[in-house]
């Protein structure tokens, strides 16, 4: 589960990379507002929600809204590619540490937003669906920067 999980992590930097700024923010198309660098932003806030304030019970806001937004990372208004993958690379390398210190993935947590006990099994799991999903429009969106497909 590791390396796929890693796979994707890998295939999302892959999407954005030679990228400007400018490019990592445009829009796919109206009315939509998904970018890449929203996307990256949102699965650094996705990283920290699922290994740190779930598995590893840390109390952390999320990194762009106090309140709890979680739509919040996808605006990129101001936002560079610096920030958001120092940000994402961040969270990332606390995830390894934290399923890495894991006694199994049978290790169980509570997760706040389902009011439920998840096992680390299931965050890994859910962590590679989202990043496919998300992989998958990052896809639509490279392609419509430069023409670039498979990247």
């Amino acid at each position: 589960m590791r390396a796929f999980l890693d796979y994707h992590r890998a295939t999302l930097a892959l999407k954005c990379e030679g990228l400007t700024d400018e490019q990592l923010r445009q829009r796919s198309m109206p009315p939509s507002t998904l970018t890449l660098l929203g996307l990256v932003r949102h699965m650094a806030e996705v990283e920290r929600t699922w290994f740190r304030r779930t598995v590893n019970a840390e109390d952390v806001p999320l990194r762009w809204s106090p309140d709890g937004d979680y739509q919040a990372a996808y605006d990129d208004t101001g936002a560079t590619r610096a920030e958001a993958f120092a940000a994402w690379q961040e969270e990332v390398a606390h995830a390894r540490r934290i399923e890495a210190a894991a006694a199994s993935l049978d290790v169980t947590a509570h997760n706040r937003n389902w009011d439920t006990e998840v096992s680390l099994r299931l965050v890994m799991l859910h962590l590679i669906h989202e990043y496919a999903r998300h992989n998958g429009h990052a896809d639509f969106l490279r392609e419509g920067i430069d023409g670039t497909v498979g990247a």
